[in-house]
């Protein structure tokens, strides 16, 4: 048990900093589990407006008269992610636990300086990793540790629409983190080295569409594929065991996730994979962002390690920098040190 998990139990005061596309969704989901304290918003229109929606709630203007309230247990970040580092060791320097919506920061290391300075202040640091909550991937976790599913040899997802365009951070960056922290949960390992290639169509050196290739050790591959240039909208993560097979496909209107059997049969000497009648899998109904919610309150209250570590933000970032290194030199292969991420965690 870390340090950080040994302190004692907390109120579950929350404060949500940066309250505009994503972070009105986090106070709605705080203050529905009882735990929004306050917001932290510098815009003063948004302010008066999240005041009269919450009145219960402080309204900070500032970081720092946040901070310093001494009432407050733990602050999240849905600020810019170049804010993210800054924010972050100002608040686990204060005391307080902090979540930090994904990406960790814009550089892996760091993200090591947080996951550090969080051990060293005895801090709770989460990850707002949202996909790792979802209860289909959940269940894609349970069946891939099954005896049936065998060893992973491949695994795509695809994350596409034509939605939001961003002008701070490509397509990579945006819609990747969740793909990748997935990918990594289910091969257990770092890749070992990536290639990722893109176009830019809209704006300038933003990437609008992406697609990155992972090599794991042993020979497993995975690829992500995501668009924000796109006609219609699709989230699909397919996980190609040497048992079984499994498809999440979060955008259909039911039987999201089907388990497959995968059969190779040998016919005249030539190999021919057997077609299998997919097997619906039920799956838990709650909100994905409810169940991250209330693991970050379960977290401090009862001084728990969360489902999506500080260190994991760390392993995501360094595959995001090695395919965005990879994407500027236009697909150029990109080897991925393991060694130097828990070399630098453990300092």
């Amino acid at each position: 048990m870390s340090s950080a998990t040994s302190q004692p139990p907390r109120r579950g005061h929350i404060c949500v900093a940066g309250c505009g596309h994503w972070g009105k969704n986090l106070a709605r989901n705080f203050f529905n589990l009882g735990h929004l304290y306050a917001i932290c918003e510098s815009d003063p229109g948004r302010r008066q407006s999240f005041s009269e929606l919450y009145p219960a709630a402080k309204a900070y203007s500032g970081l720092e008269e946040a901070l310093a309230d001494p009432d407050l247990d733990a602050l999240v970040l849905a600020t810019p992610a170049e804010e993210h580092c800054r924010m972050a060791l100002g608040a686990l320097r204060a005391g307080k636990d902090v979540f930090v919506e994904k990406p960790l920061a814009l550089d892996w290391q760091e993200g090591a300086e947080m996951v550090r300075t969080a051990r060293q202040c005895s801090r709770i640091l989460m990850v707002g990793h949202l996909l790792r909550y979802h209860p289909a991937v959940l269940k894609v976790q349970e069946l891939v540790a099954g005896p049936a599913f065998g060893k992973i040899e491949y695994i795509y997802s695809n994350r596409l629409s034509m939605g939001k365009i961003r002008r701070e951070e490509n397509a990579l960056w945006s819609f990747a983190p969740h793909d990748i922290s997935v990918i990594l949960a289910l091969m257990g390992r770092l890749p070992i080295q990536v290639v990722a290639t893109g176009g830019a169509y809209l704006q300038p050196n933003i990437a609008d569409v992406t697609v990155s290739h992972l090599l794991f050790d042993q020979g497993a591959r995975a690829h992500i594929f995501v668009s924000w240039l796109h006609p219609y909208k699709e989230q699909r993560l397919v996980v190609i065991g040497s048992g079984q097979m499994a498809v999440f496909e979060d955008s259909r209107p039911d039987n999201k996730l089907i388990l497959y059997d995968k059969r190779i049969e040998w016919k005249n000497g030539v190999i021919e994979g057997a077609k299998s009648q997919g097997l619906p899998v039920t799956f838990d109904p709650e909100e994905p962002l409810r169940r991250e919610c209330q693991h970050f309150i379960d977290c401090i209250t009862q001084r728990r390690e969360p489902l999506t570590t500080g260190d994991e933000g760390v392993r995501v970032l360094q595959v995001l920098q090695a395919c965005q290194r990879s994407l500027q030199m236009n697909g150029e292969p990109v080897q991925v040190d393991a060694t130097a991420v828990q070399n630098l965690l453990r300092l």
